[in-house]
């Protein structure tokens, strides 16, 4: 039967394309199209199997069926023919919507159906197609490009909906501080807060929790305890935000003392809060009291650990050295490892020169990632052993895995400034380069020696030093120190985790400018100040 043809092709997708066109010309589709949700079913199979003969046969089914404003049908039907380049049919079916009698309930629908989908190129078509918009049309559009991190889209957004005649709302803000914090933005946050303020918008636990994240992730972690000191405690998301927030500035004894705090006030932790105060305990190795934390949870207050709380534990032991007890936590884990929890194995294996125990965790890896194979390669490097890297690198080749880019941001005058390693797109490149070269010269008269064997390559040290030499965190700094006056604070931000060069070169100009340098890189916070960093080299 038909049903039971169709329901095997969702399951297995993989032949979902096999007899689709003679099936929806059989007889009795029409009776089993009538439930939409089965029509959806069939359509994302054909999605996912590239069956474009079949997908067309069912968009002319759609309408005919007056299914044309359901809006998970309309939204697949668009990523379907956009993953097939069809631009011109996926236009054609949002004027097809269109024409029919369609109210922004239903428009707000497919655009939260589109963004779900990542197809926000055509969520912000569908957007401007519709003459009325309310606030839930713009929220979904903001949220949107958040969920998809299209952050300065989100942004843009926000501003053009603050030039419209509708008001933001509590969910809009929530939204837009996300934004400020996954940038780093601190003017933006400032900006947005106080907009907050003039619009009288009241705090909840929820905007109070994204408040205390927001200046956590822009770099002010003072402001983020002021927040937290003047919010409502009776919410436990709070309490989260702020452990968090000191966790990943590398502050452990005042996430512990928030933790103590929380105690005190009756405030029952959750499993979040526990991955904040491990995530404290392992950014600055305290090893002991991890493990009391981690025993607390279930002895005191009856809570599973659950795979991340293991992740963090395999990590906290990987960062101390004791790659035995990480690889006896993951033994003994109760579930099975996911490739975060090896990943966090290969990365203490590469630390601290453990190629065997670095081989067992690529091995249990089934999804391996390029950060995966670079961290392999930089173990074997760093050991000199140049053949075991070269055939790590074939290896990507064959696969076509290539390395993730750095990216390092800056934000001057409400304006973001992006840099990759060894970029020369900016249009002030000339003068910021200028600025990397003269501090290059003056670190190095003051002794200071590249870390040559981090770069992944058997190469002259000379050109191992150029490569190290225009990081994106170098020349994001570059530009920040060319545009600001001496003595002001430069914060950047970075997709990767910092490199031992950078860090130590970085360390040097803060005392040789006398300036504080902060870099938020993937892991943490590291405040430079004075030739020396918050994280006290322990990263």
């Amino acid at each position: 039967m038909l049903r039971n043809g169709v329901k095997k092709l969702t399951l297995e997708t993989s032949s979902a394309a096999i007899g689709f066109t003679s099936l929806l010309s059989a007889p009795d589709f029409l009776h089993y199209s009538r439930d939409h949700r089965s029509v959806y079913k069939v359509l994302e199979a054909c999605r996912l199997s590239s069956d474009y003969k079949a997908a067309s046969a069912i968009h002319a089914r759609i309408f005919k069926l007056g299914y044309g404003t359901y809006p998970s049908l309309v939204a697949s039907l668009v990523s379907t023919y956009l993953q097939w380049d069809r631009l011109l049919l996926a236009r054609k079916l949002l004027d097809q919507v269109f024409r029919l009698d369609v109210n922004v309930v239903i428009v707000n629908l497919v655009i939260e159906h589109l963004m779900g989908l990542g197809e926000y190129g055509f969520a912000k078509k569908c957007f401007h197609k519709t003459p009325v918009r309310d606030v839930i049309t713009w929220n979904l559009m903001i949220g949107g490009y958040v969920r998809n991190a299209r952050f300065e889209e989100a942004l843009s957004f926000f501003r053009e909906m603050l030039d419209s005649n509708v008001e933001p709302d509590k969910f809009t803000f929530a939204s837009v501080m996300t934004v400020c914090a996954r940038l780093g933005a601190i003017n933006h946050a400032l900006w947005v807060h106080r907009l907050m303020t003039e619009k009288e918008i009241e705090l909840n636990p929820i905007l109070s929790s994204a408040l205390i994240d927001m200046y956590s992730k822009c770099g002010r972690i003072q402001t983020a305890k002021e927040v937290f000191n003047s919010a409502d405690h009776s919410n436990v998301s709070v309490w989260n935000a702020m452990i968090n927030g000191l966790a990943a500035h590398g502050l452990p004894f005042d996430a512990i003392a928030v933790f103590s705090k929380m105690e005190v006030e009756n405030i029952f932790p959750d499993s979040i809060t526990f991955i904040g105060i491990l995530t404290a305990c392992s950014h600055s190795g305290l090893v002991e009291e991890g493990r009391k934390y981690f025993n607390l949870m279930s002895s005191r207050y009856s809570i599973e650990p659950q795979i991340e709380h293991y992740g963090v534990m395999v990590d906290l032991f990987g960062r101390a050295g004791l790659l035995e007890e990480a690889y006896a936590v993951i033994e003994a884990m109760p579930v099975e490892p996911d490739v975060v929890i090896w990943r966090a194995l290969l990365s203490a294996c590469r630390i601290y020169q453990k190629p065997k125990l670095g081989e067992v965790a690529i091995a249990n890896m089934s999804r391996l990632k390029s950060g995966d194979y670079v961290l392999l390669s930089n173990m074997y490097c760093s050991m000199k052993r140049w053949e075991s890297a070269e055939g790590v690198r074939e290896l990507m080749k064959k696969k076509g895995i290539r390395k993730i880019r750095g990216r390092s941001w800056i934000e001057l005058g409400g304006v973001i400034h992006r840099f990759k390693a060894g970029d020369r797109s900016h249009s002030e490149t000339e003068g910021l380069y200028k600025v990397l070269d003269g501090l290059i010269r003056r670190t190095k008269l003051e002794g200071f020696l590249p870390q040559t064997d981090l770069v992944l390559m058997d190469i002259s040290e000379e050109e191992k030093e150029g490569n190290l030499n225009h990081h994106s965190e170098k020349l994001a700094l570059a530009y920040g120190i060319l545009k600001t006056s001496p003595g002001r604070e430069i914060m950047i931000s970075k997709n990767l985790r910092i490199c031992h060069d950078c860090h130590n070169w970085i360390k040097l100009v803060s005392k040789l400018l006398i300036r504080v340098i902060i870099v938020r890189d993937r892991i943490r916070f590291h405040q430079f100040e004075g030739g020396s960093c918050s994280c006290e080299d322990y990263w």
